[in-house]
C-alpha cells in the first residue's frame, strides 16, 4: 500500500507529506494490516506484536495524528526509558507544522505539570505518567489517545506493575480512550489483547531478513542450514565483529557486564586503529567531545574517548547521558564500527547493526548464581540485527563452546518461541503503592470498589478474584494500621505519600527517622543513612574488603544512627544488609565532601551514570523527608533542606550559594571558592579576574556578572564593542 492511500482514510494532506519526508513511500505489511483492520476508524484498541524495526512507531504516529484531528483532546505516548522518550520526541516534533504542540516530560514526580495543558502530544515514561495521574491535573481527562510502547515490559519485576496500572487508570478515567499497545513478540499476545479488548496484529515480518545462527570453531551455522566460515580465534566475539567490519558492516556485541563491554571495546579499538577502515580524524574530534562532557574527565571518560578514536565504543548505564548520546550519534553515522553494550541497550534506543553477537546467554545473579536469560531477552538483542536502508540481511549470532552447547542454544533460543508475560503487580511493594494511590485519587472508598478497579488490571485478568481479594485486604489492613487510610479514605499522610511517588513503607521509614531525630543527636550521616533503608535507593553491593571499613564507620557513628543496627549474631543477614546501608551512606558522605569521580569509582565501583542515578534518588528522598517533616510539624527541616542541596550538587556547605549561579557545578564552584570566598567578592571582581579562574573563561564570567548584579558597566562596554564589530 502506498502512503498516498492515506487520503482514503481521512488523513490530511500535510500529515501525508510529513510521513513522505521521513523517506516512507510504502507501508510495511504490519502497518498495512493495521490500517485495513480499522486503526484510523478510531473505534477500537489495538495490540501490535511484531519484531523490532517492523514499523510500530509509524503506526502510533498515524493513530495520534488522526485521533487529534478528528476527536481533539490530547495524546499520551508512554515509553519505558528517558532515552527512548527523547528519540520519540524528535520523531513527533515533525508534526508541529500541523499546529500540534509536542512535549517531553520525565522529571519531577511531585507535580501535576499544569504547563502541559497547552500541549497536544505528551511523551513520557510510565512512572511519570502514573505520577501525573496521581496529581489529577485537569488536562488528564482530555487524554483521548494513548500509545503504550514496549508493553511486554509488564513482565518486568521492577517496573512492570506501574505500566500496567497506568494503562488501567487511563482507561478508567476516559471510557472512550483509544489505546494502541506496541509489543515485541510474546507467547501470550492474544491474552494481552483480550485484557484490553483490543484487535491483535501479530507478524514475523521484518524489513530486513534476519539470519539467526550459532558460532562454533570458526563457523557460523545458521538456522536455515547455511553456514559461513570465520577466521578462528580464542576470542570468537571479537573475530565475528572484525569480520563484519571487513565486509563493510557494523557489529553490535552484547556482553553481560560493564567491565566486559569496556574491555572488549578496548581490544576492538586496538585492532581497528591504523587499519585504514575508520575515519580517524573525525573520530579523534568525537573523542575530544567525550572528554569535555564533564569539567574534569574521569577514567571512564578517557577510556571511552580512546576506544572511540579507534572506531569502537562501549555503552552501559555507568556513562553520562551526554556521553551515551555522542556514542549513539557516531554509531548511527557509521563512524563507530563496533559497539559493545550491556543488554539494557536492547530495550533502548534504535541502534541496529549488520551483525549482532550475544556473547553470553547467562548472567550472574547475587541470589542464585548464574541464571539463563529468557528467550524474550535473547530475541530482543538478536532482533537488533539488520540495518534498514543499508543491509539486505542481518545476522544474529550466539556463541557456543561445544557441540552440546550448540544444540542447547539452537533448541532453547534460536528455534524457541518467546515466553508468556505475566503481571508483576502481586509484588507487595508495588501493590501497596498502587493501592494507596487508588484510594488517594478517589477511585475507591472501600474494598469492594478497590477490588473492582484492580480486576481491570492485567493482574486481575490473570488471577482468580478470591486470590486478588485476599491480597488487597492484607494491604488495606496495613495501610489503615499505619495511618495512610482512615474509614476508606486516604489521610493527609496517605495523600502526600502517594503524590510523592514513594512506597508507603519508605514514607514510614522517613517519618520514623525524623521522629527519632527530635529526641537524639543527629547529623548528615543520620539522615543519609535513613534514606538508604528505603526501597527507592539501591544499596551498594558489599564486597569482602568493605566489611572492616563499614563496621568501623558503624561503630564510630553509632550514637547518630536513627535506627538500631540488627544483631550480628541473631540476624546475620539483616546485619549484612545494614553494612550495605553504611557503605551507601559513606558514598554520599564522600560525595558531599567533593571527592572526585575517579576516587568514587575506585572506592565504590560507581561510574558517573551510577553516581547520577543514586544522587537523583537521594535528592528525591530528602525532599520527601522534608515534606513529611513539615506535614507533621517536626523540626530539623532546615538541616534536611541544606543536606538535600549538598547531595544534589555534591558539595560542602560553604559552596551552597555558589551552585545557585547558572553554569556553576561542584567543580567550578570549588574553583571559584578557592579564589573568592563569598558571593560579594565575586560581585566586586572584574570579568577578567573571574575569567582567570580555571574552567570559567570569559563567556561564563560575563554570565556570572550579569546574574549576580545585573550587567556591570564593563559587560555593557564589551557588548557595545561586539555590536560595533558585527553591525548588530
Amino acid at each position: 500500500m502506498k502512503v498516498e492511500e492515506l487520503y482514503n482514510y481521512g488523513m490530511p494532506e500535510k500529515a501525508i507529506e510529513i510521513i513522505k519526508k521521513k523517506g516512507i513511500n510504502e507501508f510495511f505489511p504490519p502497518q498495512e494490516e493495521a490500517l485495513r483492520k480499522g486503526l484510523l476508524n478510531l473505534e477500537k484498541n489495538f495490540v501490535i506484536a511484531v519484531p523490532t524495526a517492523s514499523g510500530k512507531t509509524l503506526i502510533g504516529e498515524m493513530l495520534i495524528i488522526k485521533n487529534l484531528i478528528d476527536r481533539g483532546g490530547k495524546a499520551l505516548y508512554i515509553v519505558p526509558l528517558k532515552a527512548l522518550g527523547a528519540e520519540k520526541f524528535d520523531e513527533l516534533k515533525a508534526y508541529e507544522t500541523l499546529g500540534l504542540k509536542v512535549a517531553l516530560t520525565t522529571g519531577d514526580y511531585d507535580t501535576g505539570a499544569r504547563w502541559l495543558e497547552s500541549y497536544d502530544i505528551i511523551i513520557t515514561t510510565s512512572e511519570k505518567a502514573d505520577s501525573l495521574i496521581r496529581h489529577s491535573p485537569s488536562w488528564i481527562s482530555k487524554v483521548s489517545c494513548v500509545v503504550a510502547d514496549e508493553i511486554h515490559l509488564i513482565n518486568d519485576a521492577s517496573r512492570g506493575a506501574t505500566l500496567e496500572v497506568t494503562i488501567a487508570r487511563l482507561l478508567h478515567i476516559n471510557k472512550n480512550l483509544r489505546l494502541l499497545a506496541l509489543s515485541a513478540t510474546v507467547g501470550n499476545a492474544r491474552e494481552v489483547a483480550d485484557w484490553l479488548g483490543a484487535e491483535l496484529i501479530t507478524s514475523d515480518w521484518r524489513p530486513v531478513e534476519l539470519k539467526e545462527g550459532i558460532y562454533l570453531d570458526g563457523k557460523i551455522i545458521f538456522s536455515n542450514s547455511s553456514s559461513l566460515e570465520i577466521e578462528n580465534s580464542d576470542e570468537p566475539a571479537l573475530a565475528l565483529a572484525l569480520d563484519t567490519v571487513n565486509r563493510e558492516g557494523q557489529s553490535l556485541i552484547f556482553i553481560n557486564t560493564r567491565r566486559g563491554a569496556e574491555s572488549f571495546a578496548v581490544k576492538a579499538a586496538k585492532k581497528l586503529k591504523g587499519s585504514g577502515i575508520i575515519e580517524e580524524k573525525l573520530l579523534k574530534e568525537i573523542g575530544q567531545e567525550i572528554l569535555h562532557v564533564l569539567p574534569e574527565p574521569t577514567k571512564i571518560c578517557r577510556k571511552l574517548a580512546r576506544t572511540v578514536e579507534g572506531g569502537s565504543a562501549f555503552h552501559h548505564a555507568g556513562l553520562e547521558i551526554e556521553q551515551k548520546k555522542i556514542v549513539e550519534r557516531a554509531y548511527k553515522k557509521n563512524l563507530i564500527k563496533i559497539l559493545s553494550a550491556t543488554p539494557t541497550l536492547a530495550a533502548g534506543v534504535n541502534l541496529p547493526a549488520r551483525r549482532v553477537v550475544v556473547r553470553e546467554y547467562r548472567r550472574y545473579d547475587s541470589n542464585y548464581g548464574y541464571v539463563e536469560l529468557s528467550v524474550m531477552e535473547i530475541k530482543q538483542m538478536l532482533g537488533r540485527a539488520g540495518r534498514p536502508k543499508y543491509d539486505n540481511f542481518g545476522e544474529a549470532i550466539l556463541i557456543a563452546r561445544s557441540d552440546e552447547e550448540k544444540d542447547f542454544l539452537l533448541d532453547n533460543y534460536i528455534l524457541a518461541e518467546p515466553e508468556n508475560i505475566y503481571s508483576k503487580l502481586a509484588v507487595e511493594s508495588s501493590l501497596r503503592t498502587h493501592t494507596l494511590a487508588t484510594f488517594a485519587m478517589g477511585y475507591a472508598s472501600n474494598t469492594e470498589e478497590l477490588l473492582d478497579f484492580f480486576s481491570k488490571t492485567f493482574f486481575g485478568y490473570q488471577q482468580e478474584s478470591y486470590a486478588l481479594e485476599a491480597l488487597l485486604n492484607k494491604i488495606v489492613e496495613f495501610l489503615t494500621e499505619k495511618g495512610f487510610l482512615e474509614n476508606g479514605s486516604a489521610t493527609e499522610f496517605g495523600k502526600r505519600t502517594s503524590e510523592l511517588y514513594i512506597d508507603p513503607m519508605s514514607a514510614l521509614i522517613l517519618k520514623n527517622a525524623i521522629e527519632v531525630s527530635q529526641e537524639k543527636p543527629s547529623s548528615e550521616f543520620s539522615f543519609l543513612h535513613a534514606i538508604t533503608k528505603t526501597s527507592e535507593l539501591n544499596k551498594l553491593y558489599l564486597r569482602k574488603k568493605d566489611y572492616d571499613m563499614c563496621i568501623a564507620a558503624a561503630d564510630e557513628m553509632e550514637d547518630f544512627l536513627l535506627f538500631p543496627p540488627p544483631s550480628q549474631y541473631s540476624d546475620p543477614w539483616g546485619y549484612e544488609d545494614f553494612l550495605s546501608e553504611i557503605k551507601t551512606t559513606l558514598f554520599f558522605i564522600d560525595w558531599i565532601k567533593e571527592r572526585n569521580e575517579d576516587f568514587l569509582l575506585t572506592k565504590y565501583n560507581l561510574a558517573p551514570g551510577d553516581i547520577r542515578s543514586r544522587v537523583e534518588a537521594a535528592d528525591w528522598l530528602l525532599y520527601s523527608m522534608d515534606v513529611i517533616a513539615r506535614l507533621f510539624g517536626f523540626t530539623k527541616m532546615g538541616e534536611i533542606s541544606e543536606l538535600r542541596l549538598r547531595v544534589k550538587h555534591g558539595i560542602g556547605e560553604e559552596l551552597i550559594h555558589f551552585v545557585g549561579i547558572k553554569g556553576i557545578g561542584r567543580v567550578r564552584a570549588r574553583k571559584l571558592y578557592n579564589r573568592f570566598k563569598t558571593i560579594e567578592e565575586i560581585k566586586k571582581a572584574s570579568i577578567k579576574e573571574i575569567a582567570s579562574v580555571a574552567l570559567i573563561g570569559n563567556k561564563l564570567a560575563q554570565s556570572i556578572k550579569a546574574q549576580l548584579g545585573g550587567e556591570e558597566e564593563e559587560v555593557k562596554i564589551t557588548k557595545m564593542k561586539q555590536s560595533t564589530l558585527t553591525g548588530f
